[in-house]
C-alpha cells in the first residue's frame, strides 16, 4: 500500500473506524501569534475523534538554540509511543485548514520511518464545512508501537548550504514570504538579520496552497517555472524554521520529483548569525 498525499474529508469519514488508520491533530501556531492565542486549549476545544496532538513544537529537538530542529530518532519513537501512534497504520495527519504544519508533520514522520502518511485535504475547518463532527478534550491512547529509523539523506546542514550556495550543485527553494526574502521587513522572529540566503530562489509556500490543499499540478508546474525553478535538477528547500518549506517539499513531491531536500536550520539558523554571507 502506497498512501496518497491527500485524503478528502469524505473518505476519512468512510474510513475513519479501520483499524488499520489512525489521525494525528498537527496544527500549530504560526510565528508571533504565541501571546495572543493557546493553542493547546483550541486543540482541546475542539479536535476529530481521537485524535492525539502530534504538537511539532515539543517534538522539536530542545538542545538546538534553532526553532523545530529535527529530534533524535529515540525521542522521537518514545513520544510516538506515548501519544499512541502506530507505525505500522496508514497516519492521517492534519491542521487548521491552512496547510501550514500538517505537511511538516506528514515529512518527520516519513523521515523517521512511517511509509504511509496522508494528509487530510482542507485541514479541521473542511471537516467540520463537511458537517463531521469533533471531540473535545485530552485524547488518551494505549501505547504505540513504533521505532524510529531516521533517513537523515533527507535533511542538508548550514555547511552543506553554504557549500551550495556558494558553488552550486543544488538549487535553493527560500519559501518565505517574498517581503521577507527581499528584506523589506523584519523577520517576525526577534534577532534574525534581514534578506536571504545568495543565490537561492523565492517561492513562498502560500502562492501553492488553495483551500488547505495544492493547487492543480498545471498551476504548480507553471509557479515553479515563473520563479526560475527547474523541475530536473536538486532541490534544498528552506523557510524561516523549516516548517513552511516542506509545503514546497510537498508541491514537489506531488510533482513527482525526487531529489528534494530539506534545509532544517533554514533562516532561524542562517539569519541569526554575523558570519554568513546575505542578499538583500
Amino acid at each position: 500500500m502506497t498512501a496518497p498525499l491527500f485524503v478528502s474529508a469524505y473518505w476519512l469519514k468512510e474510513h475513519y473506524t479501520e483499524e488499520t488508520l489512525q489521525v494525528l491533530d498537527a496544527r500549530m501556531l504560526p510565528p508571533g501569534q504565541e501571546a495572543v492565542r493557546d493553542i493547546q486549549a483550541e486543540y482541546l476545544a475542539g479536535h476529530l475523534p481521537n485524535a492525539p496532538y502530534f504538537n511539532i513544537e515539543a517534538l522539536s529537538d530542545h538542545t538546538s538554540a534553532y526553532p523545530h530542529m529535527m529530534p533524535r530518532p529515540e525521542a522521537f519513537a518514545v513520544a510516538m509511543r506515548e501519544l499512541g501512534v502506530n507505525q505500522d497504520k496508514h497516519l492521517v495527519v492534519y491542521d487548521e485548514g491552512n496547510l501550514f504544519s500538517a505537511p511538516r508533520a506528514w515529512w518527520m514522520l516519513r523521515a523517521f520511518g512511517c511509509a504511509n502518511v496522508s494528509i487530510l485535504a482542507g485541514g479541521l475547518q473542511g471537516w467540520k464545512a463537511a458537517g463531521f463532527d469533533v471531540a473535545s478534550g485530552p485524547v488518551s491512547l494505549p501505547e504505540g508501537e513504533f521505532e524510529a529509523t531516521y533517513d537523515n539523506t533527507q535533511v542538508k546542514r548550514l555547511t552543506d548550504v553554504l557549500l551550495i550556495s556558494h558553488e552550486g550543485g543544488a538549487q535553493i527553494v527560500d519559501a518565505r514570504a517574498a517581503n521577507r526574502f527581499n528584506a523589506e521587513v523584519d523577520e517576525p522572529r526577534p534577532g534574525l538579520l534581514r534578506g536571504h540566503i545568495p543565490n537561492s530562489l523565492n517561492m513562498p509556500w502560500n502562492n501553492l496552497v488553495l483551500n488547505g490543499e495544492l493547487k492543480p499540478a498545471a498551476e504548480l508546474r507553471d509557479l515553479f517555472e515563473k520563479a526560475g525553478i527547474q523541475l530536473d535538477q536538486p532541490i534544498v528547500a528552506s523557510c524561516g524554521s523549516g516548517v513552511t518549506a516542506v509545503v514546497v517539499i510537498l508541491a514537489l513531491t506531488s510533482l513527482g520529483v525526487r531529489d528534494v531536500t530539506l534545509y532544517d536550520g533554514s533562516w532561524g539558523e542562517w539569519g541569526s548569525r554575523d558570519d554568513l554571507p546575505i542578499e538583500k
